[in-house]
């Protein structure tokens, strides 16, 4: 990944924790890593967790942001959300996995789009 598409995905992972804790969401985790796949955020609000996946694109010229969550991505967001899981049983029975997708477009603000509980 390029120096300038790595500060744009770490931007939209910053704009993403902002967009969920100003509607309420607490922010469990960041860049969760396993061997088995990569979580960019775990929030929860009330009594639901929830598996967010960011992803930020700087213009829709190459397809939208959310198309970006191939089955293959799904299927490690799984894996790594089992991970999670097992490592603490505290967390709440109810979860669900979100995508934020970001456009950020040079001189206006960004527009974010919340898809939710994506993947069943």
């Amino acid at each position: 990944m390029t120096d300038k598409k790595q500060v744009l995905g770490r931007w939209g992972e910053d704009a993403a924790a902002r967009y969920l804790q100003e509607r309420g969401y607490e922010i469990l985790e960041r860049n969760y890593r396993t061997a088995r796949g990569e979580l960019d955020i775990i929030a929860r609000r009330d009594d639901v967790l929830f598996f967010v996946e960011v992803k930020t694109r700087s213009s829709n010229r190459f397809g939208y942001p959310e198309d970006a969550v191939t089955a293959r991505k799904q299927a490690r967001m799984q894996k790594a959300a089992e991970t999670y899981l097992e490592n603490h049983p505290e967390c709440p029975e109810t979860w669900q996995f979100d995508i934020l997708a970001i456009t950020q477009t040079r001189g206006i603000p960004p527009a974010i789009e919340h898809f939710e509980n994506v993947i069943s």
